[in-house]
């Protein structure tokens, strides 16, 4: 394989964590007074980060003003930390897919808009942490996916060139930081893309889980 490290996104790629942000979310919006969304909604909204997430359920018809977003984000921090892995669920293949890829040698990186407060607990709750030679959230560099600068940043971090590394994902951010990068993507259906199915198209490889991602990154 001539790839030497792998990055993975981290919500809808690794960890089904919807139900978690949901209940996170509605708790925030009750404290606010505002009323609830629906699971749905909520799912569409996941994607740009804590803040984008926030300011999305806020929004109906004109953006929140500012002191609502910042209560907000505040509320939503308290409540996330209090269910964060609570409800998350593996996804399948993913435990034996990140097993495979580590028996390669390859160098393994985590790239989230998730902020580092929470990826880190989540991972080590779930027993994934161990995998990883870097964990990049959304608050590790200056700017966020879809900005390349997060996978810039775990490929110094685990000595791989860009075009030495793979990122594996679940939306279109994952596919523009990957390009912005140098680096190829490929893409697992099953995640979120902010409610839209991801484009085939759009990246080098659409594959149905990490184990395929592996076998398809061998022939690549």
């Amino acid at each position: 394989m001539r790839f030497k490290s792998v990055t993975f996104d981290l919500d809808g790629t690794l960890l089904d964590t919807v139900a978690d942000l949901a209940e996170a979310c509605l708790r925030m919006l009750e404290d606010l007074g505002e009323p609830p969304r629906t699971p749905d909604e909520i799912h569409s909204f996941v994607g740009k980060g804590m803040a984008v997430l926030v300011e999305r359920c806020l929004t109906r018809g004109h953006p929140p003003p500012a002191e609502q977003l910042h209560a907000g984000i505040e509320s939503f921090k308290r409540h996330y930390s209090e269910v964060n892995g609570r409800f998350t669920l593996v996804y399948p293949g993913v435990m034996e897919g990140l097993q495979a890829w580590k028996a390669t040698g390859a160098k393994m990186g985590v790239v989230t808009n998730k902020p580092g407060m929470f990826t880190e607990a989540l991972l080590e709750r779930m027993g994934m942490a161990d995998f990883f030679d870097v964990i990049v959230s959304g608050d590790t560099t200056p700017n966020k996916k879809p900005h390349p600068e997060p996978i810039l940043h775990a490929c110094v971090v685990m000595g791989t060139r860009p075009v030495e590394n793979i990122h594996v994902g679940d939306s279109r951010n994952d596919i523009q930081a990957a390009r912005g990068a140098g680096c190829p993507v490929f893409c697992v259906p099953y995640g979120y893309n902010e409610g839209e199915p991801v484009d085939s198209a759009d990246c080098d490889a659409l594959v149905s889980d990490l184990p395929a991602a592996l076998e398809r990154a061998q022939s690549f």
